[in-house]
């Protein structure tokens, strides 16, 4: 019965996890969220180099962020100065992949009533990012230039684990891509070591149930999809 209790407390975490837009501004203390990187820190990576390096932005500091990178973003002169120092997604789209970002983009589009045609709207909406969806706190991951693919294949792990170490506490979390265009105005803004690259942002708080857009649930595939079972 201990195991099952603690399969099923997993097993609801890691379900319970979604991207949320939208938190309330509920503070997150200290403590939750050194236990929370503490605790995602036993993540594996090869030879133990653990690659990770986490900035938390909180009060002022998360607002100067949030000001200066929506400056650039709200200037499309200044914005197309801004480019990402890594490629997240790929050059040449195909089947299934961009049916599935088609389709998760356009349901939460749906829900806030925005359409094809209003670009304000999507450009505004994009901007939420960069005021982490209002929530207290921000994070920012960087990694050394010096790492290659299979250290951030081991950063992935420790993303997963923060988001569920938060989600086991009750809070929600929304990791963000879209902090990559920004790498200049982060580097700058937090005084980061040349050494260092953005990885990521992610957002973390209580989430604010009453808004349309965490009404979103996105759909996975099947596991006949993607396993094959050779015996």
């Amino acid at each position: 019965m201990i195991v099952n209790s603690v399969q099923e407390t997993v097993d609801e975490v890691i379900r319970s996890r979604r991207s949320l837009r939208a938190f309330l501004p509920t503070p997150i203390a200290t403590e939750d969220i050194q236990a929370i990187l503490e605790v995602a820190a036993r993540a594996p990576s090869g030879t133990n180099t653990q690659p990770w390096k986490v900035t938390v932005l909180r009060g002022l500091s998360l607002q100067r962020v949030s000001n200066a990178i929506l400056a650039a973003h709200n200037d499309p002169e200044v914005a197309k100065t801004h480019m990402e120092e890594y490629k997240y997604y790929p050059v040449e789209w195909r089947s299934p992949y961009i049916d599935r970002r088609r389709k998760v983009g356009w349901d939460l589009y749906a829900l806030l009533g925005l359409t094809r045609d209003n670009k304000a709207g999507m450009h505004t909406q994009h901007g939420r990012n960069y005021q982490f969806f209002d929530a207290p706190v921000g994070l920012i991951f960087t990694i050394d230039r010096i790492m290659e693919q299979g250290s951030w294949l081991d950063y992935g792990m420790f993303l997963q684990n923060i988001m569920l170490a938060a989600r086991a506490r009750g809070l929600d979390t929304c990791p963000q891509a879209a902090f990559t265009q920004y790498h200049k105005i982060l580097q700058k803004e937090l005084q980061l070591p040349e050494d260092q690259m953005i990885v990521c942002g992610m957002s973390l708080g209580f989430a604010d149930m009453s808004k349309i857009e965490n009404s979103l649930m996105t759909e996975r595939a099947s596991i006949s999809e993607f396993v094959q079972f050779l015996d």
